[in-house]
Parts: C-alpha cells; structure tokens; sequence
C-alpha cells in the first residue's frame, strides 16, 4: 500500500473524529456512558457505579496506540512475539505509573498522568529493547533500537492525542479562562473557546469553571500530536528512523512544556510544574538517544506487510483484551455516583 495514501486517509478519519470531539464532547450528556446498580436501599432506589467516556476514549487511545507499534515493527519484519514482550513490558510499567505518578505529584488517589507515565516510558524503553536484544543477541529477540524508539514515539503521540479526547469528556486538563490568557491567543481562538456543561465534570466541582469559555487546550494538544503522529509514522514508512523519532517526541514533550501555562487545572505545586520538568528531561533524554548511530542494515518498511500482521487471531484477541482491560482500569468513575429508579410504564403493561 502506498504510504502516502494510508497517511492521507489516517488524517481524513482523525480530521473528522476530532471536529466532532470538539464540538460535542464538552456537553453535559457526554461524560456518563452508563450506570450499573451497585446496592439497593430501603427506599427502593439503587446506588451505581458510573462507566465513563474518559474510560472509552483512553481505551481507544491504549489500543490504537499498541496497534501501531504492532503495525510499524510488522512493516519492518519484526516478529508479532517480539513486539508483544517489548509492548507488555512497557505497559506493565505505564499504565500502573499514569497512577503513581498523579498520586505522588498531585496527592490525589483517583487520577491518571499521561504525562508520568509517559516519562517512565521513554526512560525505560532503550533498557526495554536491549533487555530483550540480551535475551537473544543476533536471534529473533535482536531489535534495532532507533526503529522501535520511533515506532514507540509515533504511537505514544497517537495514544494521547487520542487520549485527550477523554479529558474533554471528564473536563479535566481545562484551560484557563479565556480572558485570562494572552490577548494574542484571545483573538487568535475567538470562536473556539469551549464551554463545559454539567455539574459532575471536573471543570466544574475541582475549578467553577463550568459555563464559562474556556482556552481549548486540550483541542491544541490533541491536533498537534496526532499530527506529529501522522508525520512520524510517514518518516518511519520512508526509513527516516531518527527524524521519525525526534519529530514526534519532541513535539509532544515541548509543547507539554508551552502548553501547561495556559491551564488551569492544578499541576503541582511551583511556577514550573514537576511535568513540565519531566517533559523537558525527556526531550533533553530523546536528543541523546537519536545521536546515536543506526544499526547497519536496516530494510526498507513495508506498509502492506506491517498491515497485514495485524490480521492475525492473535494481535486481534491481544488489541480487545487491551481495549476491555484500559477500560475497565479507567472507565469506572472513582469520583461520581449515580442514584438508579427502576419502575414499570403502566401503559405498555
């Protein structure tokens, strides 16, 4: 397949699947996707657990993320079982760090850091891959350090852009007022502020902010590293494995550093938070990493053949089972409740 075709149609879908975030993800109906009754009281009404679209659209952001690495390593010629120990060991450590780290920076028992997460990630990934490349030095565990560096960069910016779409969901991450942000930004965003409705969104019960137009920070932040995710995963296409690596990573972790002057939402204490520490260090960290020489004979990636190594029963039932298990993890709302009435329509009796 052409890889400029699979790029222009990645952009169209992620193009139109944010226009429609944007606009209607912010509303009040948009956060509660259901409610399970949990304990019936003596009135007759039940309490329930609420399932959020915070948790479906990090279950997307999780799953499309590891697809992709499958898909780039796959158009390199890197076997499905390799892959998946390199996935599992970074998500084992990622996904309970997205906790820690907000528990730890934050002090707060019930929130989830991209950012940390992310952090933790970078750091381990090259220990990650040279870990496995001990394991079977010159076999089948060999992989090339700057190619999965980039494909795992490409991905984790398509995991957050996509990921953000959940904060605008839950309402957290928000920005600040709009007439608190710099007069250039107030005109250059003028008409695509957000609004966030609803009583149960973080914007309103953590900062007041509900009604009011708000910076749309994380629309920025989604649009950027999704597309800094598209270039990334056309460079790797092309063989470009340094530029694929540093253009996605320092894209995400710069503008993670820009853009939390323009939040609102409480990040720690300091004028410069711990993330935005983090962030810098992990560009600092990525810029060491792609000065290092590419392993000699590197093939060309073959799109068709990365594409094709996602149709297998395997990765299939892998890419659901990440996608129930991130749900689960993190649709199940900590910080809202529901109150459930059951009851018969007489009149269809």
């Amino acid at each position: 397949m052409n890889p400029e075709l699979f790029i222009a149609v990645a952009a169209l879908l992620l193009g139109l699947l944010l226009a429609w975030a944007f606009r209607t993800l912010p509303r009040e109906n948009w956060q509660i996707l259901a409610a399970l009754p949990a304990c019936r009281h003596e009135d007759g009404c039940w309490s329930g657990t609420n399932l959020t679209f915070y948790g479906v659209f990090n279950a997307n952001a999780y799953t499309l993320a590891t697809g992709t690495v499958f898909m780039l390593l796959g158009a390199l010629g890197v076997p499905a079982r390799v892959t998946l120990l390199f996935t599992l060991l970074i998500l084992g450590v990622c996904m309970p760090a997205s906790s820690l780290v907000a528990r730890i920076v934050e002090k707060k028992r019930y929130t989830f850091s991209v950012g940390g997460a992310a952090f933790l990630g970078i750091l381990i990934a090259p220990s990650a891959i040279l870990l496995l490349g001990r394991i079977g030095a010159g076999g089948p565990f060999d992989l090339p350090v700057m190619p999965v560096m980039a494909a795992l960069a490409t991905a984790y910016a398509l995991g957050e852009g996509i990921g953000r779409l959940a904060c605008i969901s839950f309402g957290c991450c928000y920005g600040k007022p709009m007439e608190e942000v710099h007069p250039i930004l107030r005109r250059l965003f003028a008409g695509h502020a957000f609004v966030f409705t609803g009583a149960t969104k973080k914007i309103a019960y953590a900062g007041g902010l509900q009604g009011r137009e708000i910076f749309p920070v994380q629309a920025i932040t989604a649009t950027i590293y999704c597309t800094a995710a598209l270039i990334g995963a056309y460079l790797f296409l092309k063989g470009y494995f340094r530029t694929a690596f540093l253009v996605p990573l320092l894209a995400t972790q710069l503008w993670r550093f820009v853009s939390e002057f323009t939040r609102a939402d409480y990040r720690g204490r300091g004028r410069i938070s711990v993330y935005q520490k983090m962030a810098l260090l992990a560009a600092a960290y990525g810029l060491v990493i792609g000065a290092a020489p590419l392993s000699p004979g590197l093939p060309v990636p073959d799109l068709t053949a990365g594409l094709l190594s996602l149709w297998h029963p395997a990765i299939l039932l892998l890419l659901q089972a990440l996608w129930i298990a991130s749900f689960l993890y993190t649709g199940r709302s900590k910080v809202t409740s529901a109150t459930l009435n059951f009851h018969v329509i007489k009149e269809n009796v």
